[in-house]
């Protein structure tokens, strides 16, 4: 029973971010439906600032930082300006930890996985890495 309910509180960690503020009072998921949603949130928003890999989202209504990975994996090049879609989660830190990015001509640059460890996960050195 106790590796149901710690399976259970996983998964609806999961589900959790999918869910705005304003409808927790509202909302009714289907037990059936939880494996179906997928993991992440989307944000959209105009670069206002960038620093490697990382860059500021403003949506108009507040600004988010976006961690796209280290740089040696995988550059990604945007300007400030762009207008961007983010499909991610947010990490420990508040920023959004991107699984793609989408480019308003809608080009999508894929980051990581949704599920697992990042790809990058034990550094630039180890076995497979696209160091550049």
């Amino acid at each position: 029973m106790m590796k149901q309910s710690i399976l259970l509180g996983l998964s609806l960690a999961t589900v959790v971010p999918l869910i705005q503020p304003s409808d927790l009072a509202h909302a009714q998921i289907k037990i059936r439906d939880l494996q179906q949603i997928a993991p992440g949130i989307s944000v959209s928003g105009r670069v206002t600032s960038v620093v490697g890999n990382s860059f500021v989202l403003d949506d108009g209504s507040g600004q988010i930082i976006v961690d796209a990975g280290p740089r040696w994996w995988q550059p990604i090049d945007l300007t400030v300006g762009e207008q961007l879609t983010v499909t991610g989660k947010v990490g420990r830190s508040g920023e959004l930890d991107a699984f793609s990015i989408t480019r308003s001509n809608g080009s999508v640059i894929n980051i990581r996985p949704a599920a697992g460890s990042p790809p990058w996960a034990g550094g630039p050195n180890r076995r497979g890495s696209r160091s550049r």
